[in-house]
């Protein structure tokens, strides 16, 4: 089953071209990793498809239901509010920046959303919460606050946070570039536990051997466009097109 389907995504900022006819789709229990170099618009893609930014034309569709159509001018056209709120429900992002809540503890960063947003029960969003907490390995920080806690425990507060919303699939915008290589560690530990247990991801990432381990598919992107995507084996290890092997040279020695 598709989760995430996007078809024909273009985006522009003024009269710079970051996005080019952008098409890709995610399956139910998939691993996307997303690679390339520093302003090859991946993250405007993923910004694109959280509903961030804004397409300028394209289509983009959850679950089968669609949050963005084109009228006959090639427009984007975005579904009403109460659709599109209902799609946001479908998905997860976590920041590179981790984006928690300075001023609440990490229990009410985790469950504040669930509680008020999706308007459900106080006594079990604080019983997932807790299990999440103590699936991160931050049972006993639940009264912390963010600036008491590493950068690796504050982004694995705000994976707690994202996965207590109850998501389709989960988005991760660079999650270690934040974070030293040891607290890197702790990150990508915490995502391939969350592959092994089939969560659907879609990975902007700078890891390429945790990429090449983890996803099921890679897709490696340059100056807006889609170059090469594949098995993550054959793309990083045996790529075929010339950008693709010049990007992943300075890797070969790692």
């Amino acid at each position: 089953m598709k989760l995430l389907e996007i078809n024909n995504l273009k985006k522009s900022f003024d009269n710079l071209d970051v996005l080019h006819d952008i098409s890709l789709s995610v399956e139910e229990g998939q691993v996307v990793a997303i690679i390339g170099p520093s302003g090859s618009g991946k993250s405007t893609l993923l910004r694109c498809a959280t509903m961030l930014e804004t397409m300028d034309s394209g289509e983009l569709t959850y679950v089968g239901e669609s949050a963005v159509t084109n009228n006959e001018a090639g427009k984007a056209v975005y579904a009403d509010s109460k659709q599109l709120k209902k799609i946001q429900g479908y998905f997860g992002l976590v920041f590179q920046n981790f984006n928690l809540f300075p001023h609440y503890s990490v229990m009410k960063n985790i469950t504040d959303a669930p509680i008020h947003i999706q308007k459900r029960d106080k006594k079990e969003v604080y019983a997932q919460a807790r299990e999440l907490l103590k699936k991160m390995g931050l049972e006993d920080k639940e009264g912390y606050y963010p600036c008491q806690l590493s950068g690796g425990q504050q982004q694995r507060v705000a994976i707690a946070r994202a996965l207590a919303l109850n998501p389709s699939i989960l988005f991760f915008d660079e999650p270690t570039s934040a974070l030293d290589p040891e607290l890197t560690g702790e990150i990508l530990k915490v995502i391939r536990q969350l592959a092994e247990e089939k969560m659907t991801m879609v990975i902007v990432t700078h890891e390429m051997t945790f990429a090449r381990d983890v996803a099921d598919y890679v897709i490696f992107m340059d100056g807006g466009y889609i170059i090469e995507e594949g098995n993550p084996k054959d793309v990083i290890e045996h790529p075929k097109e010339e950008r693709t092997r010049q990007f992943l040279a300075r890797f070969a020695a790692k």
